[in-house]
């Protein structure tokens, strides 16, 4: 049953999130459009609601040209176009800006603005992130790092070492030789929790069910560092998480070990910026960082840091939660202590 109200509030604010859920029909010109139509806002006794495309046609009324209610909206048009750029930018051969968006269809603009709006990276920048995954796929196998770049698409191994990292290649070929985390396990209001931390703080903080699962997720996360379990040394750092859990108020001020893109690294900044018992949406951070509510969405999800990086206070557009890399109870949980 769709709430009128909460409907119109929708088209206001020409809130994307509600696109599929309902159209919206205007008496006055026969027409009917998405909740995010970009035209001219009709006055509000002209409006009726209808679940779907269907129903308002069974009405009298006639789609808008301009949002094309009818299948794919042209925000999933383009959607699509960028999924399409990201399978050609994959590929091991270079493509410029230009070349790549005369294959894809679109102006150069056009294409890095949204390219950049839905992945929070330019082409060139996805793409060299793409190189260096499968420089780290290669590099454990390889005969030497030349190789690894070689095969990763890059023509030598000069770029490898023009930005500064925490390890170099050739430790990150020898599986992580040098990089030691410490981390330790236990229970918590949320199940179980494991703190991991690298000489310059946490770098990882995962809740789960079990203390086995929680050790294979660490693994995977940090397959290439000799992983050393170390409750005594970090009892203090957990004693202040496991605080926080129980009263939000006594908030842990540990040292972070952030890893993660620039972009990333952004959005996780603004969620420190959330004041504890509230919330924000996605759109929300979204305008606030010049992005796109998806892009947003993707770097809340590579959160490995939970509760001191709190993506959990990030919920939908209509206040619904949304999805959380440790399920949504558990997300509840933290909204519902902290609000408490």
């Amino acid at each position: 049953m769709l709430d009128p109200e909460r409907c119109w509030q929708a088209v206001c604010e020409r809130d994307e999130a509600f696109d599929g859920r309902f159209v919206f029909a205007v008496r006055s010109t026969g027409i009917y459009c998405r909740p995010n139509c970009p035209a001219r806002r009709p006055r509000r006794d002209n409006v009726s609601f209808h679940a779907d495309a269907a129903s308002a046609e069974a009405a009298g009324f006639r789609p808008c040209k301009r949002c094309s209610p009818q299948g794919q909206s042209p925000a999933q048009q383009l959607d699509a176009l960028i999924a399409a750029a990201c399978e050609l930018l994959r590929g091991e051969q270079r493509l410029t800006l230009p070349s790549l968006a005369a294959r894809i269809g679109l102006s150069p603009s056009h294409l890095a603005r949204a390219f950049k709006a839905r992945t929070g990276m330019t082409p060139n920048a996805w793409a060299a992130a793409q190189r260096r995954q499968r420089l780290e796929a290669h590099l454990p196998e390889a005969g030497s790092v030349l190789d690894a770049a070689l095969a990763a698409g890059y023509s030598g191994t000069r770029a490898l070492y023009e930005k500064p990292q925490a390890l170099t290649p050739a430790q990150r070929r020898q599986r992580g030789a040098g990089e030691h985390l410490r981390y330790s396990i236990a229970p918590c209001p949320l199940g179980q929790v494991l703190l991991a931390t690298s000489d310059r703080g946490v770098c990882a903080l995962l809740f789960g069910d079990d203390p086995q699962g929680l050790r294979e997720e660490l693994q995977q996360r940090f397959a290439a560092a000799r992983l050393e379990e170390d409750a005594e040394s970090l009892r203090s750092w957990l004693q202040q998480v496991l605080a926080q859990l129980e009263e939000p108020r006594r908030a842990a001020h540990l040292p972070l070990d952030i890893r993660g893109s620039a972009f990333q690294q952004r959005v996780w900044q603004a969620l420190q910026d959330i004041p504890r018992g509230e919330t924000r949406s996605y759109a929300e951070l979204a305008g606030q960082l010049h992005s796109h509510p998806r892009a947003v969405a993707r770097a809340c999800a590579s959160n490995t840091i939970g509760l001191l990086l709190p993506c959990h206070r990030v919920v939908a557009s209509d206040g619904s939660l949304s999805g959380y890399r440790w399920g949504l109870q558990r997300k509840r949980q933290l909204l519902e202590q902290e609000q408490s």
